[in-house]
């Protein structure tokens, strides 16, 4: 029976820090990511498409690391910091959200409906 009680102590506690470290990773409208952006001026902003992308069209301040070079590059990105990641349309940020988040960054936001989504709200964007 003892065995038992910690077996299930073991279960909850990790269930615990599964869904405390899911809180903060999660997709976020482009409504919200204004409010983020606003409220801790401090989040990194992360592109994942292309240079030829990100000189088209980016939100200001964005840092541009591409989708095949996130890896060799993770180190660049910070973890004391909350990271808001865009593409074109959300899948490739998707991808580097859910690596971030696997890697153990603190607080990881991705825009849901990428830069598309952003601009069609009327939000600024560098051209």
């Amino acid at each position: 029976m003892r065995k038992l009680i910690v077996a299930l102590n073991v279960c909850l506690l990790l269930t615990g820090v599964t869904l405390a470290a899911a809180a903060v990773a999660r997709n976020i409208a482009p409504s919200d990511a204004l409010t983020l952006l606003k409220q801790q001026q401090n989040t990194y902003l992360l592109d994942v498409r292309t240079p030829q992308e990100y000189q088209q069209a980016r939100i200001a301040g964005a840092h541009l690391i591409p989708i095949d070079q996130v890896m060799q590059r993770v180190s660049e990105l910070p973890k004391d910091r909350p990271i808001l990641v865009y593409c074109a349309v959300g899948s490739r940020s998707a991808q580097v959200f859910n690596f971030l988040a696997r890697r153990g960054y603190a607080e990881v936001y991705n825009l849901d409906g990428g830069i598309y989504a952003w601009a069609a709200k009327g939000y600024p964007v560098v051209r």
